[in-house]
């Protein structure tokens, strides 16, 4: 991916120390405050009443072509044709392929993109786009307007997603919605190490917490689980928690 030059970056301006410096308006906290407010006043306001959706993660380098490409674009369609909006990054790759599937399925199709060092263009497969500046609104947006995940193989945002899922579940700050890992390959070594080395070594999780996702290989198999978590716990009418 071809680096992009981004003078402006929001989240490490907000993160950074402040010093008593006589400086623009724009570029204090009090302003960036506002700026959240208006991300989040835009985020709300948008996708307030989409309905139930599924978020699909995972890498913006996957290539059209790719096994979990096709695999991504499968599953969204049959999840469109279930009846729930398909909301990912926006971006290539996995995203791409999900906002897809759904789009050419007659399905709502959002994307929730976010200005990166790399280029990111939102791709052509959405009825809705947003862009965000930071990650942790766009982030929050994931998990309020999502019933289920859906996470194929992806880099660290990917894993970071797929992880504060984990502890938001674990922790009761979000009713467990179905967590859905595509392909066993990817994440076999992952699990292997949750058990072993969190569970079984350390014990700095509970074994009940490795029931908090599943494994899948196949689209229709992907679908089937969320279904059978959401019908089973009524996420449908919980959905506008």
């Amino acid at each position: 991916m071809k680096k992009k030059d981004i003078t402006q970056n929001a989240d490490r301006d907000l993160f950074k120390t402040q010093v008593p410096v006589k400086s623009d308006f724009v570029d204090t906290d009090p302003w960036r405050v506002l700026r959240i407010q208006g991300e989040f006043v835009e985020g709300f306001d948008t996708l307030a009443k989409v309905g139930p959706c599924i978020s699909v993660f995972g890498s913006a380098r996957t290539l059209p072509g790719d096994d979990y490409y096709k695999a991504a674009e499968k599953t969204a369609a049959l999840l469109a044709k279930s009846g729930f909006g398909i909301i990912t990054g926006g971006g290539p790759g996995i995203m791409e392929a999900a906002n897809k599937g759904a789009y050419e399925a007659g399905g709502l199709s959002i994307g929730c993109n976010i200005e990166l060092p790399f280029e990111q263009e939102a791709n052509k497969y959405q009825n809705i786009s947003l862009k965000f500046h930071y990650f942790f609104v766009r982030k929050m947006l994931f998990v309020k307007y999502s019933i289920g995940y859906v996470i194929f193989p992806g880099g660290y945002g990917t894993l970071d997603e797929l992880f504060e899922s984990l502890t938001l579940s674990q922790t009761n700050k979000i009713m467990h919605f179905p967590i859905v890992l595509y392909g066993t390959p990817y994440w076999k070594g992952i699990c292997e190490w949750i058990d072993e080395v969190l569970l079984k070594r350390h014990a700095t999780i509970s074994p009940e917490d490795t029931k908090l996702y599943k494994v899948v290989n196949d689209p229709q198999e992907a679908v089937d689980y969320a279904l059978k978590i959401i019908k089973r716990d009524n996420f449908i009418s919980k959905s506008c928690r």
